[in-house]
Parts: structure tokens; C-alpha cells; sequence
């Protein structure tokens, strides 16, 4: 899901600037140059002017604190004041979202427009066949009045000339729920009744305006204090930071971590759980059984899908199970859950042992400030007892191989792979109520897997022939 472009570079740049600055003790003193440095007076701007670039880097800053843009006392406060606010504070504030209004902006309302293209035919399919008569002709060229068109596309379906196109607004386009749309000053806003934390919309936001809400101060302040911190690290992590498994375990322990476990060791008793209730429902006959792992699916069937929860599986998350483990281990430690995407973060707010998460880009901008080159890094030792195919977890797919693996053939599987949520997969998920074409539907909210996260920071197609390659080595006996 992840792409490269400005908007992107921009938020890792943000990301480890503030790293550095916390690292360094500085954040209080320095932040406030951050925009000023990004966006000097004589350079290069994205927006109409300097001072609005700025404006903008400083509301993402913000988030990055862990703020919302509404949670702004007033536009002269500045940088200085949320960081001391960031650093006394002891908990992040819900909803893990927030939107830069002014950022927001740039973006018309969805609709069709006629471009230059149009010849002014005499056939004029266009407005022939425009069920709402929105469509006129002035100076032999086609005009669409938006205040009539209901944005059916019957009108681009029927121009001989292709000159109808239609402008999207990215985010709403992206979101597979309609989660997201604009009020009546163009703002988008965010329904979370709605909301299943699947983070298209950031990916998907071309001026980088739908933010995170980040732990990195908080997560910053734990690994400088006297407590221990441990880190739960995803399964998809295999696949970032070109480097093997062995060598970001150990520069994850570099930055002072006292402790890494995999959550594929959660995995495990995830496979075995899901394994033993998949058996239970068939041979009561029950038609199928969803995976549980991706919380934007559970959340996906609790706001929209209800038809859907008297088959998806009890089982509880490889993180849920991991957190578990690790705080019987640790009673007083603070937990980091390190993974993929924002619905891994809404997940970790509401599990009761984890602490805090931290996203594959804001550890990529930690190992930048501290300068730890994580593929020089010496290899540490992976746990011995998590099953390999529990590593696979982040693909596509992985789920369902792992619990048919663990099933060892005492009862036939016919896996269904929801390869990425989207309006046309939800619709598909319906139709399942009355006929599935399987008994095991493995849902992933990511096409490809937690590998394409919205906040991976490795091309996916990479990420998952290294986590396939780790998935495939032989269990120790």
C-alpha cells in the first residue's frame, strides 16, 4: 500500500528530526526551527508560499507529538508548548487520526468535468442520455452543471471522444467504507462508527493531510528512562530495512531495548487456537470460518459486515497472545508493539497488556537518528520455538497455510483468500452469508498482506519474498 512520493519523504523526514531531537534532549529548545529548516525562506515551496508550507509542516508536527490538529489552542502557540505538553503528558488522547484542515484543501468535491477534449459532435450523447439534464452546450462545447449532475458517469460511459473524465477525491475513493468526505467548507472528516482503521486514506491523501497520532515521544521517554521496555516485533518486520531478520532484532536491541520478542510467537498459539476452532465448527456443521488476526476486518464486520460474526473465528490476534506472554514475563515493563499499519495501532490502544506502538517508519527514523546501520548490524539469535510458518503470518495467504498446516489433515480445508479490503471484497464478503466458496476465508485487509501496510517502508513484492524465505526454513526440532 505504501508509495513513494513527496508527501511521504516529508513525514519520515519529520520523523527523524523529532527522533533526534528526543534522543538529544533538544525536542523543547529545537522544535520550532524544524519548519523553518525544511522550508527556508529562498527555497523550493509545495503550496502558494513559504508561510504556508510551514503552517502545514507544523500541524504534522503535531501529530507527530501525538496530537490532533483540533486540540490546537490557538494559531500563535508554538511547537515548543505541545512538545512540553508531549513530554509531562501519560497518555495519547483517541480518535489515532487527525486531519490537517488547511492541508486538506486542495481537493474539490468528487464530480465529471468536460476537458478541452470535447468536439462539440452533433451526436451529443452527453446530455441525450444525462438522466438529470445537468449537461448544456455553450460556444459549441459541453458544460456540466454541478449543482444537477448526481455523478452517475452515464455521460463519460457515452462520449465518443473520451473528454469526460472524472476527478476523484483520493481519500473517499480509497476508503472501502465512506468513512471519510467533506463537510461544507471542503474539509474531510472522519466517521468513526464508521472508520475500520484500514489506513488507505493516509496513503491514498496526496497533500499528506490524514495523520497519525504517534507514540514516538512516548516510546522515546520509556527506552531513556530506568524502566524496561520490550519490543514485540511483527512478523511483516522480516521484510523491511534490507537486512535479515537476525540483524533487526539486533539493532532494535542497539537502541536500548531490553528485550525482543517475535509476535509470530503469538503466531503460534494463534495457529494452534484457530486450528482447534475451525475443527469444532465444522464437525458442527457450521458452512465456513473467517481468520480473526486483522483487526480492520473484525472491526470491518462489527460496523458493517454483522451478518458475518457468527462466522468469524474467537481466536484472539498473534499480538494480543504475544503481549500476554511478554507481560507475564515482564509484569513492570513498558510494551512496544512494532508493526505495520494504523489498525495495529488502534489494536494496541485497546489491548490490556500492550503499552504503546511504534510504526515500521517511526523505527526506521529512530534507527536514522541514532545512526544504527541495521544491516551491519551482528545478528542476534531468533527464538527457537516460534514454527516457521508463523513468520509467514504477514503474507497473504500466510494464515490459512499455517492453520492447515497445524490441522495435518484431520479435516479437509478449502481456503478463500480476501486478498485486501475494498468496496468490490466487502460486497463479495456479503454473499459469502449464503454461499461460500470454501470453509476457510482468511481475510486481509492489505492486498498482499501486513507486508503492504500502510505504514511498511519496503517495496511489498520485496518484503514478501523475504518473508516467504523465513517462512520456508525447516522448524528446529
Amino acid at each position: 500500500m505504501a508509495v513513494t512520493n513527496n508527501a511521504m519523504i516529508i513525514r519520515r523526514e519529520l520523523l527523524a528530526r523529532v527522533a533526534k531531537l528526543l534522543l538529544d534532549d533538544r525536542l523543547v529548545e529545537d522544535i520550532d526551527r524544524i519548519p523553518v529548516q525544511i522550508r527556508p525562506k529562498n527555497g523550493d515551496v509545495s503550496r502558494c508560499c513559504v508561510y504556508k508550507d510551514r503552517a502545514m509542516l507544523k500541524y504534522k508536527l503535531m501529530a507527530l507529538l501525538g496530537f490532533s490538529v483540533q486540540q490546537e489552542d490557538e494559531e500563535i502557540t508554538p511547537l515548543s508548548v505541545y512538545a512540553k505538553r508531549a513530554l509531562e503528558r501519560e497518555d495519547i488522547s483517541e480518535p489515532p487520526l487527525t486531519v490537517v484542515d488547511d492541508a486538506c484543501s486542495g481537493c474539490i468535491k468528487a464530480n465529471y468535468t468536460v476537458t478541452n477534449i470535447c468536439r462539440g459532435c452533433v451526436a451529443r450523447p452527453c446530455i441525450i442520455n444525462c438522466p438529470k439534464g445537468a449537461i448544456d452546450f455553450h460556444s459549441g462545447h459541453a458544460e456540466i452543471d454541478p449543482k444537477k449532475c448526481v455523478n452517475c458517469g452515464i455521460c463519460q460511459k457515452n462520449c465518443p471522444y473520451h473528454a469526460i473524465v472524472y476527478i476523484p477525491v483520493p481519500c473517499e475513493e480509497s476508503c472501502p467504507v465512506g468513512a471519510i468526505s467533506k463537510d461544507e467548507e471542503g474539509i474531510e472528516h472522519i466517521d468513526y462508527s464508521k472508520c475500520i482503521y484500514c489506513g488507505k486514506c493516509i496513503v491514498a491523501c496526496p497533500f499528506g493531510a490524514v495523520m497519525e497520532k504517534s507514540h514516538l515521544v512516548e516510546v522515546i521517554k520509556a527506552l531513556k528512562s530506568d524502566k524496561k521496555v520490550i519490543a514485540m516485533v511483527a512478523p511483516a518486520i522480516a521484510g523491511q530495512f534490507k537486512a535479515p531478520l537476525e540483524n533487526i532484532v539486533s539493532a532494535i536491541l542497539e537502541l536500548g531495548f531490553d528485550d525482543v520478542i517475535e509476535v509470530a510467537r503469538g503466531a503460534n498459539v494463534t495457529t494452534t487456537n484457530e486450528a482447534l476452532e475451525f475443527e469444532e465448527k465444522m464437525s458442527e456443521g457450521q458452512a465456513f470460518m473467517t481468520t480473526s488476526c486483522c483487526p480492520s476486518y473484525t472491526e470491518a464486520v462489527k460496523k458493517h459486515l454483522p451478518e458475518l460474526a457468527p462466522f468469524v473465528s474467537h481466536t484472539k490476534t498473534p499480538m494480543y497472545y504475544t503481549a500476554e506472554i511478554a507481560r507475564k514475563a515482564y509484569p513492570d515493563a513498558k510494551l512496544v508493539f512494532i508493526g505495520p499499519c494504523l489498525a495495529k495501532r488502534y489494536e494496541t490502544a485497546r489491548d490490556p497488556h500492550a503499552d504503546y506502538m511504534l510504526s515500521f517508519e517511526e523505527m526506521g527514523a529512530i534507527f536514522i537518528a541514532k545512526g544504527i546501520d541495521v544491516a551491519s548490524c551482528k545478528g542476534a539469535v531468533l527464538d527457537s520455538e516460534v514454527f516457521s510458518s508463523s513468520r509467514g503470518y504477514a503474507v497473504s495467504s500466510g494464515v490459512a497455510s499455517a492453520v492447515q498446516k497445524a490441522l495435518k489433515n484431520r479435516i479437509p480445508i478449502t481456503p478463500v483468500h480476501i486478498d485486501g479490503l475494498n468496496k468490490m471484497n466487502i460486497r463479495e464478503l456479503k454473499g459469502f452469508v449464503k454461499h461460500c466458496p470454501g470453509n476457510m476465508v482468511e481475510v486481509m485487509a492489505c492486498e498482499g498482506g501486513c507486508v503492504n501496510g500502510c505504514n511498511v517502508i519496503a517495496n511489498h513484492k520485496i518484503a514478501t519474498r523475504q518473508v516467504k524465505e523465513i517462512a520456508s526454513r525447516p522448524d528446529k526440532q
